[in-house]
């Protein structure tokens, strides 16, 4: 798909990006937006004190809320970086306001909620992206080119993995508060799952059979460096959900996400299987969350007659896993200047596979995805 130019370099302007959440990932989103030339003019957070903070850092103007910061016209687009129960609501009112947006994952906490997204987008006819950030990834991309020239055949099942033994992000925070967040692991760790998808060629799913655990949820022993532990918090989310889910296409994807549970150390990969080769790329972490103690491995997989043949694809590794290039992407994109990362359909898909492990999982069932 092209999309317009929105921006001319001629012109001497530069895309104006108000950042809607001063946490964590706003360095990551400054850094790219700042490579892609782009100009950070306004703040918006609840918490005033953090958000002046970074308002001040970067000589932006300082807003506490989206509404406000709509109202003044000071950004061309917006970056949503608030806990997931909000991406759907402030991106519908920040497109409803002509801007346009990149939020960060998950797309939403519904798959219904996506669609609106996604519809809503087509109808302002502003760029809506997600904060799919693996896959900006250098790895990432060699399958990609690889999988685009034919090199796999006909892809029929991937296999999407990311798995923590000690990895409970903000134990009693929002992070493991349904309400906020949607769900745990499964919405909270769905790159693996979405770029399994892209391997896959973005099929639509049709059948989905899952099963969610709790045993850990609430014990602090397994709380992983993320954030602070806030005793008497809310912990109604899972800790752990396996699942299998069929496509249209008669392809099919195994997915693993846990923050808590009994595996040697934390694993990041997705790994696929096609008519003519497969492939697989895969980060091991010998200690949960310290990105410092990381490995990682992309090979491909094909056979020369009856000889095995294995290949191991070098490139750079990213410890920031490709959040850097996915925010200078989206700036790109609104120059003319790239294709995008991902697309509203691509998270309607990913949505619906959610949405449907979690509706599989509480109805102990499989679950047939509808069409939209």
């Amino acid at each position: 798909m092209a999309y317009a130019l929105f921006w001319k370099e001629e012109s001497g302007m530069a895309v104006k990006i108000g950042l809607v959440g001063a946490g964590t990932m706003a360095q990551y989103h400054i850094a790219g937006y700042r490579r892609a030339g782009a100009e950070i003019a306004a703040v918006a957070d609840r918490c005033g004190e953090r958000g002046r903070a970074l308002a001040r850092e970067l000589g932006a103007a300082y807003f506490p809320d989206l509404t406000s910061m709509l109202a003044s016209g000071k950004a061309d687009a917006v970056a949503i970086l608030a806990p997931n129960r909000f991406h759907a609501p402030m991106t519908l009112e920040a497109l409803a306001a002509g801007v346009h947006v990149f939020c960060e994952k998950p797309p939403a906490v519904t798959a219904a909620e996506a669609v609106a997204m996604r519809d809503a987008a087509r109808r302002s006819g502003r760029i809506l992206m997600f904060n799919l950030n693996n896959r900006a990834r250098a790895d990432v991309r060699a399958i990609v080119d690889f999988l685009k020239q034919g090199g796999a055949g006909r892809v029929n099942s991937a296999q999407a993995v990311w798995m923590r033994r000690t990895g409970i992000p903000g134990f009693g925070g929002w992070f493991t508060n349904r309400e906020l967040a949607g769900g745990g692991p499964l919405i909270d760790l769905l790159h693996m799952i979405d770029l399994a998808l892209c391997f896959l060629g973005e099929p639509e799913p049709d059948c989905v059979l899952a099963q969610t655990f709790d045993d850990f949820i609430s014990n602090p022993d397994f709380k992983g460096p993320w954030g602070v532990a806030q005793p008497g918090g809310v912990t109604d989310v899972e800790n752990a959900c396996h699942g299998f889910v069929r496509f249209r296409t008669g392809q099919v994807l195994t997915l693993r996400c846990s923050w808590a549970e009994m595996i040697r150390s934390e694993e990041v990969s997705v790994a696929f299987q096609g008519t003519k080769a497969g492939g697989m790329l895969r980060r091991t972490f010998e200690v949960d969350g310290d990105e410092s103690t990381t490995e990682d491995l992309c090979e491909l997989y094909w056979q020369r007659g009856a000889e095995p043949v294995n290949r191991e694809i070098e490139f750079v590794k990213d410890e920031s896993m490709g959040r850097v290039e996915s925010a200078e992407n989206f700036i790109r994109v609104l120059k003319g200047e790239a294709e995008p990362l991902n697309t509203p359909d691509d998270a309607v898909r990913l949505m619906k596979i959610i949405d449907a492990a979690y509706r599989s999982a509480a109805a102990g069932a499989p679950v047939f995805v509808e069409r939209t």
